[in-house]
């Protein structure tokens, strides 16, 4: 097997943004393996210093020119990360600065802008809807779930709580989710607190194979786990979102980011990025 191609992802606050364009732009190329590496807070010339050291030992041990992609708002920074043996794609030289000649001013040029708490009302939002969701994780109370923004519903391990989480903490939406256990689909109904909100809820399927797997690593040789009570809990679930009028999505081959992206867009939800 070849040597994976080492990427970096340097950056001078968190590394989220910058992993998150790399990573987007990584996943084009399905036949190469990479070892991927964040530094973070990369916010004076010794830390370049050593980031360029880490470059350079990685491109020598692999013998391939190592991938790395910076956030870097310091000159001085971007320059010595740029000395390096390496491809380097910065996304303030490809970014920032065309758009400064566009705009025809300066930038800040201010360290961690796109993940600070600056802005005190978005992130007071942020938190309160993270806070909301969780205490409105797997149906623990019906208090104020009026006031969600949407509510998920599926089978116990079909993604619900992540999914939630994520619209949470990435746009600041109240994210409700609630369990279809075994007596909601005996009866073939939501559960009663759900029917004056059915306008705001939403559904996750999975595959049963999939469920059993899952299951099987929280407990093992369980009726919970085994394929026949799966099929037949997930089988039950989609019929009674059927009958319910309940739009609902398959989280098999789904990412989190792309289940919580297509409800938010069909679901026509404010998206607040933080």
């Amino acid at each position: 097997m070849s040597q994976p191609r080492t990427v970096f992802f340097v950056s001078d606050r968190t590394g989220i943004t910058v992993e998150m364009l790399g990573n987007s732009l990584l996943t084009q190329f399905d036949d190469i393996e990479f070892q991927r590496v964040t530094l973070p807070f990369i916010d004076n010339i010794e830390k370049a210093r050593d980031v360029l050291s880490q470059v350079e030992r990685a491109g020598v041990d692999s013998g391939k020119r190592p991938l790395v992609f910076t956030s870097l708002m310091t000159e001085t920074l971007r320059h010595e990360i740029s000395r390096a043996n390496a491809m380097v794609l910065d996304v303030v030289e490809r970014f920032i600065v065309p758009l400064e000649e566009e705009l025809g001013i300066k930038s800040a040029h201010a360290i961690g802008r796109s993940h600070s708490a600056g802005n005190f009302k978005d992130y007071n939002h942020r938190i309160e809807a993270v806070n909301y969701t969780l205490a409105h994780d797997d149906g623990m109370t019906n208090r104020n779930l009026e006031q969600a923004d949407i509510i998920l519903v599926g089978v116990s391990r079909s993604g619900k709580t992540p999914t939630c989480l994520y619209m949470a903490l990435q746009f600041g939406v109240k994210a409700a989710n609630y369990p279809l256990i075994p007596e909601d689909l005996e009866r073939m109904k939501l559960p009663p607190a759900l029917l004056p909100l059915r306008h705001k809820v939403w559904g996750l399927s999975i595959l049963p194979e999939r469920l059993k797997t899952i299951r099987q690593e929280r407990k093992p040789d369980s009726k919970y786990a085994s394929f026949e009570n799966c099929k037949w809990e997930v089988d039950a679930a989609e019929a009674l979102m059927k009958t319910a009028g309940i739009s609902f999505l398959n989280s098999t081959t789904k990412s989190i980011e792309e289940l919580a992206a297509t409800i938010l867009h069909e679901a026509r939800l404010v998206r607040r990025v933080y």
